[in-house]
């Protein structure tokens, strides 16, 4: 399968503040992140697999038919590429389903409370970052690379128990949706969980090979919350701003551009977490472990992304035309 074709975009922002474009650092070894933490830091929790530098963009080396989607005689970004007769019956398990518990051995939750001022508060959109999402979409003749920001538990996957990480159900299609992504967009999953459960998750659902093309993994550490809010149960919000400013993840990008709401899409199934870029949001229902689950969730996902990547104003484009489940959607 061929990358699309990236087109240029220059940060609106650099050229509207008159302030010059800082340089920025080559992806290297000397840019990995350090050793995993189990406790809140402002590195990121993951190393990376192997300690070969790699230059990107990155040439996607399986064909789409690896994937588990029918390679068409054309490829078309646009055209629905998932094959049933390729896949097994919906829902890949990796444990025995249970029956539901019983109301006495429901565990309760201690409700979700909002961060403190001193770990962000409760974030609102910029100015600048609604005048830019309020114009009009606009479709490119090729399509580009995108910055895909991926969440975990209730998106790709349901916990039963949060005590157990490895244990969990997987969304239909949510490994080759996965592989898809990242071996088509630039790609980065980020979860509100400790670091170590979402090492655990991410070890077990992304496929060996696909490990060392995901550019960041991030978790609970990575969302600025001061030790007291890290233990809490409190909201996480997922300000895209910390991405576009990573080093490790601006150095991913091509040549002058940035990585922005022009091109980044958050998928994730809480509205609230993306509060601070609520146009870079594609929203999906909440996940619950249904393995049976119906509408084939993942794959109008997929071509919603494709879309995605033929706007040149994401933000614009998902705030006209957010993502619908289409209840006739068949593969």
């Amino acid at each position: 399968m061929l990358r699309p074709t990236r087109i240029c975009m220059h940060g609106a922002g650099w050229k509207r503040s008159g302030h010059k474009r800082p340089s920025k650092p080559r992806l290297g070894a000397t840019t990995r992140r350090p050793p995993l933490s189990s406790t809140p830091s402002h590195s990121p929790a993951f190393p990376t697999a192997t300690s070969k530098s790699r230059d990107f963009p990155r040439t996607p080396t399986m064909a789409a038919a690896s994937f588990g989607y029918a390679l068409p005689a054309s490829f078309n970004p646009l055209a629905p590429t998932y094959n049933p007769s390729q896949h097994k019956p919906l829902g890949q398990v990796n444990m025995p389903l249970q029956p539901p518990p019983t109301p006495h051995a429901v565990v309760s939750r201690d409700q979700i409370t909002q961060p403190s001022p001193e770990s962000g508060g409760v974030p609102d959109p910029d100015p600048e970052y609604l005048a830019l999402a309020s114009h009009p979409p606009f479709q490119l003749p090729q399509p580009r690379n995108l910055l895909v920001v991926i969440d975990l538990n209730g998106t790709l996957l349901h916990r039963p128990t949060r005590k157990k990480p490895v244990r969990f159900v997987e969304r239909p299609y949510a490994r080759e949706f996965l592989s898809y992504c990242i071996n088509t967009f630039t790609v980065v999953i980020w979860s509100s969980a400790r670091p170590d459960n979402v090492s655990a998750m991410y070890q077990k659902l992304v496929k060996p090979e696909d490990h060392d093309k995901v550019i960041a993994v991030w978790a609970r550490d990575r969302f600025n919350l001061t030790k007291s809010d890290y233990n809490l149960r409190v909201q996480c919000y997922k300000r895209l701003t910390y991405l576009w400013k990573d080093p490790v993840i601006r150095a991913s990008a091509l040549g002058d551009e940035d990585w922005t709401q022009l091109n980044t899409v958050l998928i994730d199934d809480s509205i609230e977490k993306a509060r601070s870029e609520p146009f870079n949001l594609l929203q999906l229902p909440e996940f619950t472990g249904n393995a049976n689950e119906p509408g084939f969730i993942l794959p109008q996902v997929h071509d919603y992304l494709n879309e995605c990547s033929q706007q040149i104003n994401v933000s614009a484009f998902i705030r006209s035309q957010p993502f619908k489940i289409k209840p006739e959607f068949t593969l």
